[in-house]
């Protein structure tokens, strides 16, 4: 076994792994990136552009079908087997360019295989290498787990997130496990292509919305596409065709069942940290076995190691990961010497066209003595386009009348939800963010009308 010695050992090649190689050799630091798997980051891979690939065939079946609102007529014939074709096509190019930007790193700043703690800065990769660094950055990221008694039951026709767009063909049927952020956008993808879709959750919420006027606007648009089981417990098992078949019992106490080719568990990503030996590393660990961190340094404790990305599970999102990267591989650089840097603002979408979006934490129940609400469910522009407006709704602190987050639902709030998150990450007021100039006829309008109203309810 050789030994190796570095400055900053970064577990882990996905985004918040790179962002932390890079930015600790910015600060001068010799790295060392230890990968293991097929790289090319999970959104590239298996996340987010494999996703909206699905999507956006989805939209193109969606506006056929909707049409007719314009006297435009016509109906969309899907080839699934060209559907699923494409997503792999396309998404391997932006892997490929992943892959690039890893070739490029210097073979003796890398090393290929997977990472044990042997002390609390050492480590161990496989059985061919001992590395012994000044700093460590755990970037492992995050992956699907399945239920055991599920992968028994039901064997290879349980898909998880990172097989689905390996499908050559659209199913028939499919039933969704997890009401979630990443549940909702795969069975809205496969309903809109044609796939009867039903989706089982053990909690009542949708897509992770908690502002009431906002779930209920967007589980009554969303229920005229999808079958939705909330609050129940299901039980799998393949019949004798080998399809899934499910029982569970519905709210008013009824036995259902009904049978999919396939079952796809989206109900979560938790960290990917089995395997790491943390018990070698002397770090402090939380009640689920993440390592307990300042999520101001993310540093692990007192220790020479930092944690960033969904491997701590604070903000599993892109920007967030990339950002947490670049500030755990810039403080391991500079170790012992410390940067604090807050958190931004929070800030997630959900692009179920119309989308969903929640900017600093969305609706906070115990907050709303504190807060005032202005509400907006009606756009012009919104109108011509075809799709209703849907529900915005921004939240101001009644001391200041400082915009403090929101949750919307509505058409391309992927972008309203930017402008929202910056006035708040600024900590703008309600009336400096009017004073700013709005474009007519656009659906930007409408976040304007929901900041009026706000300004009336802070009034």
């Amino acid at each position: 076994m050789k030994t190796l010695t570095c400055d900053v050992a970064v577990i882990g090649a996905g985004t918040a792994g790179l962002a932390a190689r890079r930015a600790a050799a910015d600060a001068g630091a010799r790295t060392l990136l230890i990968k293991a798997g097929p790289g090319g980051t999970t959104c590239a891979r298996v996340g987010c552009m494999p996703s909206k690939l699905l999507l956006a065939a989805a939209r193109a079946a969606r506006d056929m079908r909707q049409a007719a609102i314009f006297g435009v007529h016509g109906k969309p014939r899907i080839d699934g087997r060209a559907v699923m074709a494409r997503v792999p096509a396309q998404r391997d190019h932006f892997v490929a360019g992943v892959r690039t930007d890893v070739a490029a790193i210097p073979a003796r700043e890398k090393l290929a295989g997977h990472a044990r703690f042997a002390g609390p800065t050492t480590l161990t990769v496989d059985d061919h290498a001992r590395v012994e660094a000044r700093a460590v950055v755990i970037a492992t990221g995050a992956r699907p787990t399945v239920p055991p008694e599920l992968a028994r039951a039901c064997g290879e026709r349980v898909l998880i997130h990172e097989n689905v767009f390996d499908l050559t063909d659209l199913p028939k049927s499919l039933a969704v496990i997890g009401a979630g952020p990443l549940g909702l956008e795969r069975a809205i993808a496969f309903a809109r292509l044609g796939v009867r879709v039903a989706i089982f959750d053990s909690g009542h919420a949708v897509g992770g919305v908690r502002d009431p006027k906002v779930a209920a606007a967007a589980r009554a648009a969303f229920g005229q596409e999808l079958t939705f089981h909330l609050g129940v417990n299901i039980e799998a098992r393949r019949d004798r065709a080998g399809d899934v078949a499910i029982a569970w019992t519905n709210a008013g106490g009824e036995k259902r069942r009904g049978t999919f080719p396939y079952i796809l568990d989206a109900a979560g990503r938790p960290p990917a940290l089995d395997g790491l030996d943390l018990n070698m590393s002397g770090l402090e660990l939380g009640p689920r076995g993440i390592p307990l961190f300042d999520p101001q340094t993310l540093r692990c404790g007192q220790s020479a190691v930092f944690i960033a990305g969904d491997a701590n599970n604070a903000r599993p999102v892109l920007h967030e990961a990339s950002a947490q990267g670049e500030l755990a591989g810039t403080n391991a650089a500079r170790y012992p010497r410390i940067e604090r840097r807050p958190p931004g603002v929070e800030f997630s979408v959900v692009f179920t066209d119309p989308d969903l979006a929640f900017i600093g934490g969305g609706f906070d129940a115990k907050k709303q003595s504190e807060w005032a609400i202005g509400c907006s469910d009606d756009n012009g522009r919104a109108r011509i386009d075809g799709p209703a407006a849907g529900v915005l709704r921004a939240y101001a602190r009644r001391a200041d009348d400082v915009i403090v987050g929101g949750e919307l639902f509505g058409p391309d709030v992927e972008h309203l939800a930017h402008l929202l998150a910056w006035a708040a990450q600024l900590e703008m007021t309600v009336g400096a963010v009017l004073d700013l100039p709005f474009y007519h006829p656009t659906l930007e309008e409408s976040l304007r009308s929901c900041l009026r109203d706000l300004r009336d309810k802070l009034a």
